[in-house]
This record gives C-alpha cells, structure tokens and sequence, in this order.
C-alpha cells in the first residue's frame, strides 16, 4: 500500500541542501531551490551558485525545479516597460533552470479578491488579462518548452479555483501547468469566502503539476508543518487521488527545521511516503 502513496519532497534554499541531502536522496524527492525569488541572486554569479547547489546534491536524481522570481512582477503588466522587467526575470529564472537541469519553475498567479469581484464588470475583463499575460508570459513559455521546464502558475489570492487552471490551458503547451499552494487556498477559503481546499485540487485535475504543502489557520499565510493547523489533508489527499495527476508534493515551511517533523507527520497519518 505504501508504494501507491505520493512521496513527499521539499522547497529549501541553498544552505538547507547539505542537512537534508541524506533524506532527499534516500527517497530520491522532489527539490524545489527557493533561491531564486531574489534579485541578487538572478543579478549576481548565476552559474556559479547553480554550481554550487548542484555539487551539494551530488547523487540526487529526483524531480528538481525552482521558485521563479515574483517579487512586484505581475505576469498580467499592462505597462508595456513593466512587462519587459517581467519578461527579464522569467528570462533570468529559466537562465538557473537550465543550468541546473531544473524541470519546473514555479510563478504566481495573477488572479486578485479584488478581480474576482471585479473582472466580469466590462464584458472585456477577462479576455484583457489573458491577453496581458501572454504578451508577458509567451517567450518564456516557448524557451520552456525547448529546455523541458513547465511554468507551474500557483494560487495567490485566488477565490475560483478554476480561473488558474482556465489561464493555464489558453496557452496550449505542455510547458505551462497548476501549482496549489495549500495554505494559501486555505486562506482564500477561510478569509474570502472560496471554496475549500480540496474543490482547488478538484479543480485543476490532471493538470497539477505541483503542490506547495504547508498548513494553516484559513486566516493567514503562516507556512506551518502539517499537523500544526487546520487544514483538511484527508480531503486534500482524497481529492488528489482521485485527479490522475501526478504533482510535485513539497513542503514549503517558514521553519526548514521542521521539514522532517512535517513529513512524518504526513507518513503516519498514512497520508504519503
């Protein structure tokens, strides 16, 4: 029973990479390195820090990817200037993909609350963000798919569960997929009124990609280990189960200490290997 589980892997920063080499390798993981949300980092000795943080995983062969920079860089820029300063810091985050071979690139949806109440008011809306997203996002989609990376957009503030997955498919490439990052679902549901975790994995069905795992209160972004909230797991692993997909699981704590404790966790409640 234990081998049809999904396996449970991390999202660490370079430092993490040595204390939890053993554990990522041992079950061979799925790594996420967060590094490159930073600007310094895009903007400072890029190959010589994908070198480094290959040679600390030397042994793994798991499923790796990174966090894409997202820092005030919506992928919706209607400012032309502004979404060439977009389109450079995909550019930049696809750089370090492949440089370390990585195979997804997380990015951040650009749904709002305040869209969601707002975007159906002209008859043009929706079609306007659309089409500000491709203009932003269409370069980077293509060198995607010429290096074997997938753009995995990931929930935000986002309150329909389905406007994600809508964006995603628009692009019609293999290159573009779902990132969930439960605790922020679970705060759209319990501050805004979306629907609850598991109707956001409904939702993307075959088309998740990657999930972040972090618990919560539903009021907050706190980025607890499982267990250390309130989040429905049994319904979010259910729901999961019943989608054909296949994501990248990987724990997203503010405390990396906590990476093991929130994995076994998981791994008692029967819920993941």
């Amino acid at each position: 029973m234990t081998q049809n589980l999904p396996t449970i892997g991390a999202a660490l920063y370079l430092p993490d990479l040595e204390r939890h080499r053993d554990w990522l390798i041992e079950g061979q993981r799925d790594l996420e390195i967060q590094d490159f949300i930073f600007p310094e980092i895009l903007d400072g000795d890029l190959e010589g820090f994908c070198r480094d943080a290959l040679a600390r995983l030397d042994g793994y062969k798991g499923r790796l990817g990174i966090h894409g920079p997202f820092y005030n860089l919506p992928l919706n820029a209607r400012d032309p200037l502004i979404r060439d300063v977009v389109k450079r810091r995909l550019w930049q985050g696809l750089d370090a993909c492949e440089l370390l071979g990585a195979t997804h690139m997380v990015v951040h949806s650009p749904y709002t609350t305040w869209g969601y109440n707002n975007l159906d008011k002209t008859a043009t809306g929706r079609e306007e963000l659309l089409e500000h997203c491709h203009l932003t996002m269409a370069d980077a989609v293509r060198r995607a798919e010429n290096i074997g990376c997938t753009l995995v957009i990931e929930n935000i503030e986002d309150k329909d569960p389905s406007a994600r997955v809508l964006l995603a498919q628009s692009f019609e490439s293999s290159a573009v997929g779902v990132s969930i990052d439960a605790g922020h679902a679970y705060y759209a549901h319990g501050s805004t009124g979306a629907p609850p975790v598991d109707y956001y994995v409904s939702a993307a069905g075959r088309h998740l990609a990657h999930v972040h795992i972090q618990d919560a209160d539903g009021y907050a972004d706190r980025h607890w280990p499982p267990g250390a909230g309130t989040l429905n797991w049994r319904a979010f692993f259910a729901a999961l189960a019943r989608s054909e997909a296949d994501p990248r699981l990987v724990l997203e704590l503010d405390d990396n200490d906590r990476i093991l404790e929130g994995a076994a966790w998981l791994i008692a409640e029967g819920l993941a290997r």
